[in-house]
């Protein structure tokens, strides 16, 4: 929270804001700032010191230190996970940033002027800031499992000042063309810090490269593993359709929610909270096949036939009362498919029914821009799967056109 000030301090700090927005530090003189406080100039100086001081008591005031350690406890107490922690962070922090490019501005040109007390400020500030990420890199680093490769207080420092890097480029070049977007520089922020600077933990998407070999499954294994579950019973059914409508993981699953689940006469959708938090459609066609409407199908017959209280959208099927385990969704995977084998002669895999919907999409016109947003991945994961789908195109034309001779 920002300083507790007098009111003469508050007006001072008004019209710097003001001033500051609208000519820039530079061009502003204490003078004017008095006169808009209405108080006189040694005023100013009594309280503040200087120009320079009073820039970094208004970099306070707009809370571009001080709020940092209460968006930090927010995302604490929503329990959220590292990956889509620090994507909020990261972009909070630009924002907040991005409120006084001004006062940006004149840190990077004017720093080597300012009186050796406020350069001090200045440091405490960022130190302030640090020291709060990276209790938080603590909490969270314990919390799902990282290893991490760098003590918190370093991964605060490289975090921080990745951020503080950009905000300058940003603010200070017209055209610096490093990053398409801030939503680009996010994205790789984010992906450095899972892939190099910490691993394992249980929210890590699993990574594809770009030569991962995707063995998505044909149409008949797919629709010979959902007859298998709607005989198991209404929720396997509903679970194993979820696996290949919406291409979601188990791990995704057991998160999962009642209210996390949006249906209309136009549209189903599932809210994944577990990772990077988006929305994905669940598709009444499966390759080919019709499985129900979007208010009658596997999934909503599943929930209407409930009788239990229990939030979760799936239950344990051992304990009902109980959300449903990533184990027990392993177990049940495999009995559906023990009798089964992939065209190369392998046993299947749970990961296939995600990669199966994946190609799926891509073939039926889904851009690899959005595939992104649905999946929550970086385009070089979803590169092979684009490849894939394109030999799928391929082989279907050349099969029909063979068919019409």
């Amino acid at each position: 929270m920002s300083t507790q000030r007098n009111p003469t301090q508050q007006r001072l700090i008004n019209a710097a804001l003001e001033l500051f927005a609208k000519q820039g530090v530079t061009e502003t003189t204490t003078k004017q700032i008095a006169e808009l406080a209405d108080v006189n100039e040694v005023t100013l100086f009594r309280h503040f010191g200087n120009k320079h001081g009073l820039l970094l008591a208004a970099i306070e005031e707009a809370g571009v230190f001080s709020r940092l350690s209460e968006i930090l406890v927010q995302e604490v107490h929503k329990s959220q996970s590292l990956p889509q922690s620090l994507q909020d962070y990261a972009q909070t922090c630009l924002d907040l940033l991005s409120q006084m490019p001004e006062a940006i501005r004149s840190v990077v040109g004017e720093a080597s002027k300012y009186p050796p007390e406020n350069r001090q400020a200045l440091g405490l500030g960022f130190s302030r800031a640090n020291q709060d990420v990276a209790e938080y890199f603590q909490g969270i680093i314990q919390q799902e499992g990282w290893e991490v490769h760098f003590p918190p207080e370093k991964l605060a420092s490289l975090l921080n000042s990745l951020l503080l890097g950009y905000a300058i480029f940003d603010l200070t070049t017209e055209f610096h063309q490093l990053w398409q977007n801030r939503a680009d520089f996010l994205d790789s922020l984010v992906t450095l810090f899972l892939r190099g600077a910490v691993s394992g933990g249980s929210s890590l998407p699993q990574k594809t490269s770009i030569n991962t070999k995707i063995s998505d499954l044909p149409a008949k294994i797919v629709h010979e593993i959902l007859q298998a579950a709607k005989k198991k019973g209404l929720q396997e059914y509903a679970l194993v359709y979820l696996l290949f409508a919406a291409g979601i993981t188990p791990a995704e699953v057991i998160t999962l929610e009642r209210s996390h689940y949006i249906s209309d006469k136009e549209q189903q959708i599932i809210q994944i909270t577990q990772g990077l938090s988006r929305q994905v459609p669940i598709n009444q066609w499966i390759l080919g096949k019709r499985y129900g409407t979007y208010q009658k199908n596997p999934l909503t017959q599943w929930l209407r036939g409930r009788k239990d209280t229990n939030t979760s959208l799936f239950t344990s099927f051992v304990e009902p009362q109980q959300p449903l385990t990533e184990s027990e969704i392993l177990s049940l995977w495999e009995e559906l498919t023990h009798n089964l084998t992939a065209p190369s002669g392998k046993p299947l895999l749970i990961e296939q029914a995600q990669q199966t919907w994946c190609v799926d999409m891509l073939m039926r016109g889904v851009s690899l821009d959005n595939m992104q947003i649905l999946t929550g991945w970086q385009a070089s994961q979803l590169i092979p799967y684009a490849q894939r789908a394109r030999e799928k195109t391929a082989l279907e034309q050349a099969t029909q056109l063979d068919r019409k001779i």
